[in-house]
């Protein structure tokens, strides 16, 4: 379970006050994946960040009573100068992980060859998406924190596996997608909400939620 409860966020822009959220409640439990549709600019990765406990409230109080992933794409936890097998190796020792088995995971599903005995900081974007999201999937969570949908690879092999693991861990996990495009969120969520004004609208289906969002974002 993963709970908001009262929940208030903003940003001092230099010019004005941003609202994230304003005093906002909901709930997800577990088995019931949520979708959430943003526009751009209203506080998407800050959300999540916040669900994962990488940012604080103003206000408010957040309960998570499960095992909650990093956000995907989130590398704050990664070591630029150590391979992607270094970095795999390390993660799972912080998780309490069996080293052998995260390390041949995630070379399995990013196959990068070669590179993944190189450092990091020689990766391209696409490569460091790939074992971030190879990384987020190795480790054991009962809620999987996904903002914009699948990582950023032109790799078509590594896209497939990805996205078949992903499809099958529905079934035993809980998903929660933040996005601007309903169309990423349609694999994903059964239920959805609309995150605008620094609001929550909370709607028991992905289509009562696109008409508000193409309503406030079209009209």
């Amino acid at each position: 379970m993963l709970e908001f409860e009262n929940v208030s966020k903003s940003f001092w822009t230099g010019t004005q006050r941003k609202v994230i959220l304003d005093r906002v409640s909901f709930r997800v439990e577990l088995g019931h994946s949520l979708g959430i549709l943003a526009p751009n600019g209203t506080g998407k990765t800050t959300l999540i960040n916040m669900m994962a406990g990488l940012e604080k409230p103003d206000e408010g109080v957040i309960r998570r009573g499960c095992r909650i992933s990093f956000p995907l794409g989130f590398m704050g936890g990664v070591i630029n100068r150590l391979s992607a097998l270094d970095n795999s190796r390390y993660i799972a020792r912080l998780y309490g992980l069996d080293p052998d088995y995260i390390e041949a995971y995630c070379r399995w599903l990013c196959g990068l060859g070669e590179y993944f005995d190189q450092p990091l900081g020689t990766y391209s974007s696409g490569m460091r998406a790939r074992f971030s999201f190879a990384l987020m999937l190795a480790l054991d969570f009962d809620i999987y924190l996904i903002d914009e949908g699948m990582p950023g690879s032109t790799d078509v092999e590594f896209n497939r596996k990805a996205g078949d693991i992903l499809q099958e861990r529905l079934r035993t996990t809980t998903v929660i997608i933040v996005s601007h495009d309903p169309k990423v969120l349609e694999k994903f969520a059964r239920s959805a909400a609309v995150l605008m004004g620094g609001k929550l609208y909370m709607f028991d289906t992905l289509e009562e939620a696109k008409e508000l969002y193409d309503y406030e974002t079209q009209g």
